[in-house]
């Protein structure tokens, strides 16, 4: 009995998918593993402040994003989710999604497209929702401007608003001296359909990472009208950012100490 080509090409497909799914389920093993070494070996990571993290109930967390290539978002979502013991779901820009391995390991953590509405929906549900504000303008700054806060998108305080979810600062401190960015590629980045490449280590340096949790911000009451809504959270959102930013300061403040200017 013969077997005809299209069904020899069914189940070369079959296998093929097969082994693809093998290899990317133990693609995102390696990245989980990696990233466990990364927090407690290689970054020494410190988590202070999850205090003001409640056990239960719906917050938005909002920090910095900054390291050339955003490896402070996964450290971000592995070093919480596992202190804390809740699922938590991040906002991630569409560019997460398409990378291979990383996509679907993100995915399955809890990343979710940008969208207040989408921010909104899991608050309501009394969900903890992470967001980096900045975007990729965070990550996009040159070294010199390390750790000096890009404008927020407000879209985080309309979901506050909207769900009375408390919003919760946090600062990222480390992930600029391990990512440095030093310029770009932008010519690579238009032939490989990227945002933007950056110039710096393909391998994070070894630095020592901070992240603090500070206290919550409550989401004022939601205002009779559009204008009115608008302007409430075009404040929570500047109150915010000056927040982190202010957290960002005091803490490089205490691990950079003033240079010493020799005797007087």
């Amino acid at each position: 009995m013969s077997t005809s080509m299209a069904d020899v090409f069914d189940v070369a497909g079959s296998e093929l998918r097969f082994v693809r799914g093998l290899l990317g389920e133990a693609g995102q093993d390696a990245w989980d593993r990696l990233l466990e070494w990364f927090i407690d070996d290689y970054f020494r990571l410190d988590v202070l402040g999850l205090e003001n993290i409640p056990a239960e109930g719906a917050a938005v967390l909002v920090s910095n994003h900054s390291g050339a290539w955003g490896l402070d978002a996964f450290v971000f979502q592995k070093a919480l989710t596992r202190a804390l013991r809740r699922p938590m779901s991040v906002l991630a820009a569409p560019l997460v999604f398409r990378l291979p391995v990383l996509g679907v390991y993100a995915t399955k953590k809890g990343a979710v497209p940008i969208d207040s509405r989408v921010g909104t929906e899991r608050l309501n549900n009394g969900e903890l929702v992470a967001v980096f504000p900045e975007g990729i303008s965070g990550l996009e700054k040159p070294f010199r401007d390390r750790y000096q806060l890009q404008p927020f998108s407000a879209g985080f305080a309309v979901a506050a608003i909207r769900s009375g979810a408390p919003v919760i600062p946090v600062a990222i401190i480390g992930a600029e001296e391990s990512s440095p960015k030093l310029g770009e590629m932008p010519t690579l980045a238009r032939l490989l359909d990227l945002p933007y490449l950056p110039l710096t280590s393909p391998f994070p340096l070894p630095s020592k990472w901070q992240i603090v949790v500070g206290e919550p911000i409550p989401a004022p009451a939601q205002p009779v009208g559009i204008r009115a809504r608008s302007e409430a959270a075009r404040r929570l959102c500047v109150d915010v950012q000056d927040t982190v930013q202010q957290m960002i300061d005091q803490e490089r403040g205490w691990r950079e100490p003033p240079a010493d200017q020799g005797p007087l």
